[in-house]
């Protein structure tokens, strides 16, 4: 079978790991690279001698058969209706879009026209998360209470997204795969410290019909660098930690007993102190994982998770956590 022939648009600070990425997968062809800077395509030139690299997105077209765009996020609607439109298929980094209409537009537009569009929500495919999944899927966890997770470090501070448009992608796509459906409400409060109708620091609260809550912190003004979940279940605890450098994911079997006569008789809620357990787990990169899969899409296979409609659902979410945090917190209904 033929190799793929991948473009990229935008080889910038996450761009560079996806053309890093394509130019080592088996079954794709690193055939093009564009970016508007002149020194970004001088550096890909010369680490990728033989890929063209152009300043020009209809160039690129014309030499690729699909379409990883990881140029800004204020870009990524156009470009990715244009490589729709030119019949090719197309990963759009996260954000997917800036709003849910051009979302919406983008999913459209790929079902009218049988072109398949996949979003960048990157740990979807990281094995941990698949390993959660797998754990509330078969009940090891019980019934899933709430989760929250923390995403902070100090920088890097964008001039043109908040710390929700730049993190909160990630923590929302997860919590929304791993209880496999989205939230009707949110509610975030956040701060501008370091520019002014930015905010440097949000906290964010989602709330799904089964009764799950999902709370979000996202900083890039903290002295921590912490990328972690936690997910609590009446069963067991899972804890997810992406910086720690080996044991990533640590399970514990402790909970609060509920006895069938609880409420009569004196009987009362006891705590449950088991073991705690470390899954082994595939040594794999979740951006390999990620490409990989949109290899295959590209190829005609479906898709399992990460399409353009889970790009809207998100998109849906961060839109509306925006209108919160614009009225000071105010729970928000997520339209769907």
């Amino acid at each position: 079978m033929s190799r793929v022939r991948v473009g990229v648009v935008g080889a910038g600070a996450w761009g560079r790991n996806h053309v890093r990425t394509v130019a080592s997968l088996p079954g794709a062809e690193l055939a093009g690279v564009c970016d508007l800077s002149a020194a970004v395509r001088e550096r890909t030139a010369k680490a990728h001698p033989t890929a063209f690299v152009t300043d020009s997105l209809d160039a690129l077209l014309e030499r690729v058969d699909a379409v990883v765009v990881a140029s800004t996020a204020r870009t990524h609607a156009e470009v990715g209706l244009r490589a729709i439109r030119a019949g090719k298929p197309a990963l759009i980094e996260k954000p997917f879009a800036l709003s849910v209409a051009d979302a919406v537009l983008l999913a459209s537009e790929s079902e009218r026209l049988g072109v398949p569009v996949l979003v960048g929500h990157l740990l979807e495919f990281h094995p941990v998360v698949d390993r959660l999944k797998a754990m509330v899927r078969d009940g090891s966890l019980g019934e899933v209470y709430y989760l929250y997770s923390q995403r902070v470090n100090l920088g890097q501070i964008r001039p043109d997204e908040n710390a929700l448009w730049s993190f909160g992608p990630h923590d929302i796509s997860v919590a929304l795969y791993l209880m496999g459906e989205a939230p009707v409400s949110v509610s975030a409060q956040g701060h501008s410290y370091l520019q002014k109708g930015i905010e440097d620091v949000v906290f964010l609260t989602m709330e799904f019909r089964s009764g799950v809550v999902a709370h979000a912190h996202m900083s890039w003004l903290d002295p921590h660098k912490e990328r972690r979940m936690t997910v609590v279940g009446s069963k067991q605890m899972a804890v997810f930690d992406d910086m720690a450098p080996r044991e990533k994911v640590r399970v514990d079997d402790k909970g609060v007993d509920r006895p069938p006569e609880y409420g009569s008789y004196g009987e009362s809620l006891a705590v449950r102190e088991g073991d705690i357990w470390i899954p082994k787990l595939a040594n794999a990169e979740p951006l390999g994982l990620e490409l990989s899969h949109f290899i295959s899409v590209a190829r005609g296979e479906p898709a399992t998770r990460a399409d353009a409609q889970d790009g809207v659902r998100v998109v849906r979410v961060l839109e509306a956590a925006t209108r919160s945090l614009q009225s000071g917190g105010a729970p928000i209904s997520v339209e769907t």
